[in-house]
């Protein structure tokens, strides 16, 4: 029986990733790995703890007998501006703890990278999988070092690490936190509860985008791939659609009418603008047979019908 440890388990990935892998695997062979600060509703099996601190991750390991990891903690893009140092100890050293910890025992692992891994010499239209890579963030520099190290751990140990670049992601399970994609989740919660936003880009700022629950079957579907079908242990790029803050505003207003929105440019508007416009994956798609399944129209649907839901419920 497979036995499973997410960490960064309550997150805006591992909120979705979590009951996905006990739906599949059964409760008790999903370890969600987080703060103490867990959901109070949460069913399953909980260890708290740091992705910094080696040796409680392994005694973990060795305690629920551990063979598959999905290492999801991370600091995001805005946070890792503001706490560089932070960023490298979570987002590099937690990584390197993962690989080390699975050299050893000859885990799985699965690590998510980013388009944040790109910067402003990489193509912005249809970037492809092989292309310049010089991040100008800290949250890609570190995606750029943990790519490196998953490939030198696959070239040097032979561990089975896999990975995929996630475009912005989008859920309405968890609120709006500190990355550049988040404003795409933030307006829905301002559209329905004040009909107005300010948008911290450009009208035309236009990144890649992925509703969470393809995010999850991605992830799913290449760690289940034959090991033979991985043919890039750096990343691979990952699509869905691309849409700008205007695009989403006319989406939106299918919903709400009489949303009304500024845009009032942020520090993010330079992170954004180091970012692809939009992505080649057609190598995850002849690799491991990768499809996405929802399109913006239907993403948009789903985000307002269940963000409502819980604002009529009286979610904050």
């Amino acid at each position: 029986m497979k036995k499973i440890l997410v960490t960064g388990a309550f997150g805006q990935i591992g909120s979705e990733l979590v009951p996905t892998l006990q739906q599949k695997y059964g409760e008790q062979s999903v370890v969600a790995m987080g703060h103490s600060n867990y959901p109070k509703d949460f069913k399953g099996i909980f260890e708290s703890g740091e992705i910094t601190d080696i040796k409680f991750l392994k005694e973990l390991v060795a305690k629920h007998q551990i063979d598959t990891i999905f290492h999801m903690a991370a600091y995001l893009s805005v946070k890792s501006e503001m706490d560089p140092q932070g960023a490298w100890e979570v987002n590099v050293i937690g990584l390197k703890n993962v690989l080390d910890i699975a050299k050893e025992a000859k885990l799985q692992v699965f690590w998510p990278s980013s388009i944040a891994v790109f910067g402003p010499t990489t193509p912005r239209q249809n970037t492809p999988q092989i292309t310049p890579i010089e991040p100008t963030t800290m949250y890609g520099v570190g995606k750029l070092t943990g790519e490196s190290l998953c490939h030198y751990y696959h070239l040097k140990y032979g561990l089975d690490v896999r990975s995929v670049r996630y475009p912005g992601l989008l859920d309405y399970k968890t609120p709006p936190s500190l990355g550049t994609t988040e404003y795409a989740k933030e307006i829905f919660w301002k559209a329905i509860k004040e009909k107005k936003y300010t948008v911290p880009l450009k009208a035309d700022t236009t990144m890649p985008m992925m509703f969470m629950l393809d995010a999850i079957r991605a992830t799913v579907s290449i760690m289940e791939a034959p090991a033979e079908k991985i043919k890039i242990r750096t990343s691979y790029n990952l699509a869905a659609f691309s849409f700008s803050p205007e695009d989403l505003y006319n989406q939106i207003k299918k919903f709400v009418p009489d949303l009304v929105i500024e845009y009032k440019e942020t520090e993010i508007q330079k992170i954004a603008d180091s970012w692809p416009q939009s992505i080649d994956d057609s190598q995850a798609r002849t690799d491991w047979g990768w499809l996405p399944q929802y399109s913006l129209e239907q993403l948009v649907e789903a985000m307002y019908t269940n963000i409502k839901k819980q604002i009529d419920n009286g979610a904050k």
